[in-house]
């Protein structure tokens, strides 16, 4: 297959669009990552995604709309919970994915056979016009190899796509750079089930307070369904193995430099570069976390391209805040290999 790349103009978008709408598959720039879209409503176009990305089916998808009416419009939900529109005044458009009951024109390859649905409408100005160029809801997961680093621009998707889907579209580099903020209001307290760029303080600022799934911070238990993407023992892993490491900044320095050797690199924050004998990639300042967020996985792609590297350590981010959805990236690239120095 010949994967056009496509430019951020009118006639571009409206070639994704008829791609979109004829079954296809076209990675589209959102502000959160890269999605790979296809028709919501289309479940053999869907399973295409799957196909591509080699993604387990039982995995589900979050479908994009370019209008809160597109919900009714498209039959998408069976009910709108009083929330959800609390949440979508305050949050949309932008980096927040809501999980209602499904209704009758979401395929099972969309809702991975549950009776949930997830929504977002993406702020992204080229995401919306794509949507409307399509004339149909679309289902998009990352736009990468299912469990490694997600993409946060068209060189990102290439590397992993060039082939095997219909279309890129170019629109420059994603401004959250971490997935959406997932939260599902079908049980009675609403749950967060993957922290991203909207955070648990800001959820409940509008909606009163809410529980956050184990599964945010910790392995799935054997045998638990995942209820939304992301929630994966290990997810966004670059080639080399991470471990993550909870230390203070001398002790993580130390640490660091007594593994020293060339198959070794260190993901740190600004000014350890300096102190650490290793190959080091910076994510921004300590506290940072939104810098972090917007460079964490285009720093693990860059690990990527050095084949020497084996092992990486990575510092460990306070789950707080934006921190949370860094940490929750990271534990994953990670499966969850952690050393707490605090602890010796």
């Amino acid at each position: 297959m010949n994967t056009l790349l496509l430019k951020d103009n009118e006639n571009d978008i409206k070639t994704a669009g008829k791609i979109l709408a004829d079954g296809g598959l076209v990675a589209i720039p959102t502000e959160t990552v890269y999605g790979l879209a296809a028709n919501a409503l289309d479940g053999e176009a869907v399973s295409k995604i799957f196909k591509a990305k080699g993604r387990p089916m039982d995995n589900p998808l979050i479908v994009h709309i370019a209008d809160f009416g597109d919900i009714e419009k498209f039959s998408l939900v069976s009910r709108i919970p009083e929330k959800a529109k609390m949440l979508a005044d305050k949050f949309w458009s932008g980096p927040l994915t809501i999980i209602m009951p499904k209704g009758k024109a979401i395929p099972d390859e969309v809702s991975a056979g549950l009776d949930t649905v997830a929504v977002r409408f993406p702020s992204h100005k080229t995401a919306q016009a794509v949507i409307k160029a399509a004339g149909c809801p679309l289902a998009a997961p990352s736009a990468n190899i299912s469990g490694s680093p997600s993409p946060t621009s068209a060189n990102h998707v290439l590397s992993d796509m060039d082939g095997k889907i219909d279309a890129v579209l170019d629109g420059g580099e994603c401004s959250v750079g971490v997935e959406s903020t997932v939260i599902t209001l079908v049980p009675e307290k609403p749950r967060l089930l993957r922290p991203g760029g909207i955070t648990v303080e800001e959820i409940e600022d509008v909606i009163g307070e809410i529980d956050v799934d184990d599964a945010v911070l910790n392995q799935l238990k054997a045998g638990e369904k995942a209820s939304s993407p992301g929630m994966k023992y290990k997810h966004y892993s670059p080639k080399a193995r991470v471990i993550l490491v909870t230390a203070d900044d001398k002790s993580f320095i130390e640490f660091v430099n007594s593994k020293k050797n060339e198959a070794v690199a260190a993901l740190c924050y600004d000014g350890d570069e300096e102190l650490i004998g290793v190959k080091s990639y910076p994510l921004g300042k300590k506290d940072d976390y939104d810098a972090q967020a917007r460079l964490l996985f285009k720093q693990l792609r860059e690990i990527d391209k050095n084949p020497v590297i084996k092992t990486v350590y990575a510092r460990c981010p306070k789950p707080d805040g934006v921190g949370m959805a860094v940490y929750n990236r990271l534990v994953r690239a990670a499966g969850f290999e952690v050393i707490n120095l605090e602890k010796i």
